[in-house]
């Protein structure tokens, strides 16, 4: 059976069942979330959660529970990270506890899923897991679901921020320049040809494109381990610093979550392109990636 310390940020379907049986189960924490892209009509996240979830799991809100309200533009970008006191607030009344491990999921490939695990991690909590191919991976193993929502629980979790690293604008142009600066977005976004949703198309000039969609599978599970190594070592991670960043702030936990499970670090840039680009300061590159 897996152990919340054995070193890896995934977990399976399976491995989670054995672990909901233990005695120390961890909490469960459902991070469904419609991302940029998604088809409109649809049910939204809070629907698919109510309609059926894991037993015990609560439902986050990324908006109101793992972000602040935008601020100005140019400032923070679309999900600024939230007021640490407000967050660990949300966090204990799901249940979180400092000394009980956590188990977050959204619908299969964990993009939302991996904004949970960053920020739970950056304030301090050590024992969170991601479950591998999320809510579709446990329906596929034939485990059990509920529509029965728990009721608030009441955990001890402070939040401390600051134990994993972030990177401002002026940083994440350094980090172009001298080290590594990858753009997490679809290569369509970051070569300029499509923005759904921020005010100016293109990347950060001397940023490379490694998409977050190739960190998985068609199923949504990440990809082996020698894969993902193999892909980010490519890149020079390893041998030179890495930071990271998306559209606003949370596919780029993804990419972490990823290169963590490669045994590699990185930086997150939590403004991401929301930020950067609405800033007319700041220059805009829509070439092929560089080199």
């Amino acid at each position: 059976m897996t152990t919340f310390n054995d070193g890896s940020p995934l977990i399976s379907a399976a491995e989670l069942g054995e672990a909901l049986a233990s005695a120390r189960p961890p909490v469960l924490l459902d991070v469904r979330y419609q991302l940029v892209g998604a088809a409109p009509g649809g049910p939204t996240a809070a629907e698919e959660y109510r309609a059926g979830h894991l037993p015990g799991a609560h439902f986050v809100e990324l908006d109101r529970d793992l972000a602040a309200p935008p601020g100005a533009p140019g400032r923070g970008g679309r999900h600024p990270l939230p007021d640490p006191e407000e967050f660990g607030a949300a966090m204990r009344g799901f249940g979180v506890s400092t000394g009980r491990p956590v188990v977050v999921y959204d619908g299969a490939a964990s993009m939302a899923a991996a904004r949970a695990w960053w920020l739970l991690r950056w304030a301090g909590h050590r024992e969170v897991r991601v479950l591998d191919g999320g809510f579709a991976a446990w329906r596929a193993a034939g485990l059990p679901v509920t529509a029965e929502v728990p009721e608030s629980a009441a955990g001890d979790f402070k939040a401390v921020p600051g134990q994993l690293p972030t990177v401002d604008a002026d940083g994440a142009a350094a980090w172009a320049r001298e080290a590594l600066l990858l753009d997490a977005r679809s290569g369509e976004r970051y070569r300029g040809e499509s923005e759904p949703v921020d005010p100016r198309a293109g990347h950060v000039p001397g940023a490379l494109s490694v998409p977050t969609s190739e960190n998985v599978g068609p199923d949504g599970r990440f990809r082996p381990v020698a894969e993902l190594a193999a892909r980010f070592r490519g890149l020079g991670a390893g041998e030179r610093e890495v930071a990271v960043y998306c559209g606003s702030g949370v596919t780029a936990a993804h990419e972490i979550l990823a290169m963590a499970a490669a045994g590699l670090e990185a930086t997150l840039y939590p403004g991401s392109w929301s930020e950067w680009s609405s800033d007319p300061g700041r220059p805009v590159a829509v070439t092929d990636q560089p080199g």
